[in-house]
């Protein structure tokens, strides 16, 4: 077995430092009933950090831009919900854990016409229109909701430094409104936010760059992206290595402190001829520290097959490889999701004895706030 002694050595980047190289992955849990995080919630986070994690990133929230929210008992980063993430930021700080909000907008996901959420049915709004390529049954959004969509971004960054959240997250993955302009399969635009990868991130980089006019330089912004969809396992942003250099670049100038390369299986390689994963590739090309996630000390992915659905259960595996590319110095953090339902305390328990400690994650976990 390797030693795990690496994933609790210390991180530090230009902004951020963290006791140890352990996050808590974003996971959507639909436990916050009129979008406010309840004192459940406190407690949920709070034992994250309790159990040793060095950054806790939340579950997926929605800023104030229209038609962001899509499911039921999400929260929401705006109004009255802000008293209850001052709670949970209170509480992990208070048990030695660092915690950073997801900011998320579903876009297309958002059903079309069959989806009351807020005042009245919204179809999901999408860069062209399209949840799926060439399949036009979603709003098209105008440049004025491209601004108001930017503005209710930023303004939920600038509201978690004034909580004292310790950095944030954009939600840039998995086929929602962010990676939909990424992505050429949704965003055909002929406009400014259209056109060759690096153009159709412009979108992003104006999010980035607005947030940073707001808080300054030193407030650490973290982009998660993913080569796939949820509408297409098979999706990808860039082909080669050249493609996603050029597609991260803009990112990384717009102000991107990290980013959080997002996979189903963390241990496969991106491009032919190398063993780096996408975070790997991420940090080699953009010289920005990133975190590696995707089904870490599990078995078994959290979308196995399509029809499976979210979030279903595995056994425990082995984490050597994840341990040897970190000593390597491949990617910087490791996120960690299905695993710390399973094992709140998942970090203290791999420090004192590895994952022959963990509890194996079964899928009706996910439906207890514990």
């Amino acid at each position: 077995m390797t030693s795990t002694d690496i994933l609790f050595r210390p991180f530090e980047s230009r902004n951020l430092k963290l006791k140890n190289r352990v996050v808590m992955a974003p996971m959507t849990r639909n436990m916050c009933p009129d979008h406010v995080p309840g004192e459940d919630v406190v407690a949920y986070y709070r034992k994250r950090a309790e159990g040793g994690v060095g950054l806790i990133i939340t579950e997926g929230t929605h800023p104030a831009a229209e038609a962001a929210e899509g499911y039921l008992n999400v929260p929401f980063f705006h109004g009255a919900a802000l008293d209850g993430w001052s709670k949970v930021v209170s509480a992990v700080h208070d048990a030695g854990g660092k915690i950073a909000p997801q900011l998320w907008h579903v876009g297309g996901m958002r059903g079309s016409g069959d989806l009351k959420v807020g005042e009245g049915d919204v179809r999901g709004h999408t860069p062209s229109g399209m949840n799926v390529p060439g399949k036009h049954n979603r709003h098209e959004m105008s440049d004025s909701e491209i601004q108001d969509a930017i503005n209710g971004f930023a303004e939920g960054v600038l509201a978690a430094k004034e909580l004292a959240f310790d950095a944030v997250e954009l939600h840039g993955a998995h086929g929602y409104l962010l990676d939909q302009f990424f992505w050429g399969g949704t965003n055909v635009r002929e406009d400014h936010w259209g056109g060759t990868p690096s153009q159709r991130g412009a979108f992003v980089a104006e999010m980035v760059r607005a947030s940073r006019k707001l808080v300054g330089p030193d407030f650490p912004i973290i982009l998660r992206y993913s080569q796939w969809k949820q509408q297409d396992f098979t999706a990808r942003l860039a082909e080669t290595p050249e493609e996603l250099e050029a597609f991260l670049a803009p990112l990384v100038d717009a102000g991107v402190d990290l980013f959080h390369c997002s996979q189903r299986r963390f241990w496969e390689s991106e491009f032919e001829g190398s063993d780096l994963n996408l975070a790997g590739w991420t940090k080699k090309l953009s010289g920005v520290p990133t975190i590696t996630v995707g089904s870490i000390s599990l078995d078994k992915d959290f979308i196995p097959e399509p029809g499976e659905g979210f979030f279903s259960g595995g056994d425990i595996a082995s984490i050597d490889k994840l341990l040897e590319s970190l000593e390597r110095g491949e990617f910087d953090l490791a996120a960690v999701g299905r695993a710390l339902i399973a094992n709140p305390d998942w970090a203290n328990r791999v420090q004192a004895g590895g994952v022959a400690r963990l509890r194996p994650y079964e899928k009706e976990m996910l439906l207890k706030l514990a």
